[in-house]
This record gives C-alpha cells, sequence and structure tokens, in this order.
C-alpha cells in the first residue's frame, strides 16, 4: 500500500476553501534508465478526484509528465469548518489510494 495522501483543508475569509494535498507517488515516465541500463516501467497517477462531503467536485487526469509526488492547491467556493473532502487516484498499474479531511 502507498503512503497516505498528505490533506490540509483550511477554510479561509469568505468560506472560501484551500486544499492543499500531496499525493506520495512515484510518477516514473517509461523513459528513464535505472543504473544497469533497463528501462525503469511507467507508473505514473492517471485520475485524481476530489470530493466535498461526498460529492465529487473534481477529476482531473494526469500523465507520465508530471513530477514525483506531486502537490496540488485547489480553492474551492462555499465551505465551512468540518466540511470532509476525499482525495483518491489511480494509477496505470491499478493501484489506488484514497484519504479524507476536514476542513479547519
Amino acid at each position: 500500500m502507498s503512503d497516505p495522501i498528505r490533506i490540509r483543508a483550511m477554510v479561509r475569509d469568505g468560506g472560501v476553501g484551500e486544499i492543499r494535498t500531496l499525493l506520495p507517488h512515484p510518477m516514473e515516465s517509461g523513459q528513464r534508465r535505472a543504473p544497469s541500463g533497463d528501462l525503469i516501467p511507467a507508473h505514473y497517477i492517471e485520475t485524481l478526484t476530489i470530493a466535498l462531503n461526498g460529492r465529487e467536485i473534481i477529476r482531473g487526469r494526469l500523465g507520465p509528465a508530471v513530477s514525483a509526488n506531486p502537490l496540488f492547491v485547489f480553492h474551492i467556493d462555499g465551505v465551512k469548518a468540518g466540511d470532509k473532502v476525499r482525495i483518491a487516484w489511480q494509477d496505470n498499474q491499478g493501484g489506488s489510494r484514497s484519504d479524507e479531511a476536514a476542513f479547519a
């Protein structure tokens, strides 16, 4: 199992929510070579979804050009302290991870 998704969800002035998330993942493109000279197999996140209180609000497609352990920041209107955000990803090798945090 992969490392937990790091999520920081904060309510800013005016009910604007800020979500900062770090996705621990190698994000290998399949084009790099190991010290042995062998190609490192492709291993990257393909789909990222964000749900607020159980309702999907963002769905994005990623690919091999995204850096390892990507950091994303999203701003969402109309949130309040205690609202729950769930972040999930699926990768090209069938792996997945999902974690949840509450807005503070």
